[in-house]
């Protein structure tokens, strides 16, 4: 399963669909062997770049059971969800197909730090012992996520494993997420998006690897190199 000391590439992928709207499956299999040729470590599946919004619960499950069943990386799952409870099933049929984890993202709704900290905890609560990734990404949210409540979300939440770290460019946010762990505070992986144009400063100030839709994963392989 997913854990802190995850690293690397993790693409997110696409979700491609026939003419009919039909998921395309055969060229969902194509993709995930395009994605590892070229120097993918792990996928993300079901983000925002995956058309999750658009398919019924049982197309995600049937993009989580073809993704997980043709690949033998790390796969995470986005779940978010209006409700918690839509919340707990797809993530529930994301660990039975055997995916390392899954990615929540914060609703909206979301306007103070108070909010933000008891959104987690009750994500972590429902989502149990199921590893998952706090993705932070505020352009596409309008949710600010500030460093002290990251924080406060890690230490409160064992199974918060891992910051998708997608501020623009919020270099100095990972600074002090890597100051706060080097003096004893719990330390988790940090994947940064924004398409890798600021990953070479993101691993410098102490990132883990890139999580993002960028097209050429072998790209991003050789800079974290």
């Amino acid at each position: 399963m997913l854990d802190e000391t995850a690293k690397g590439v993790f693409t997110i992928a696409a979700t491609p669909f026939l003419p009919d709207g039909a998921l395309d499956l055969p060229s969902l299999d194509r993709l995930v062997d395009a994605y590892i040729e070229k120097g993918a470590t792990g996928l993300t599946i079901l983000g925002m770049m995956g058309e999750a919004e658009k398919l019924s619960a049982e197309e995600s499950i049937e993009v989580i059971q073809a993704v997980t069943r043709h690949c033998d990386i790390p796969v995470i799952v986005g779940v978010s969800a209006p409700g918690f409870a839509a919340m707990s099933t797809l993530s529930n049929a994301a660990m039975d197909a055997g995916a390392a984890g899954v990615m929540v993202a914060p609703p909206p709704r979301l306007r103070t730090d108070e909010q933000i900290i008891r959104y987690y905890q009750d994500t972590s609560e429902v989502l149990g012992k199921t590893p998952f990734v706090l993705q932070d990404f505020p352009l596409a949210t309008g949710v600010i996520i500030s460093p002290s409540v990251i924080l406060t979300i890690v230490e409160d939440c064992a199974n918060c494993v891992m910051l998708k770290h997608e501020d623009w460019p919020g270099l100095e946010k990972i600074t002090q997420l890597r100051q706060a762990s080097d003096a004893g505070g719990r330390r988790i992986s940090i994947l940064c998006g924004n398409g890798g144009m600021y990953l070479l400063e993101e691993m410098l100030r102490g990132a883990d690897g890139a999580m993002t839709g960028f097209g050429y994963p072998e790209m991003m392989a050789q800079v974290i190199a």
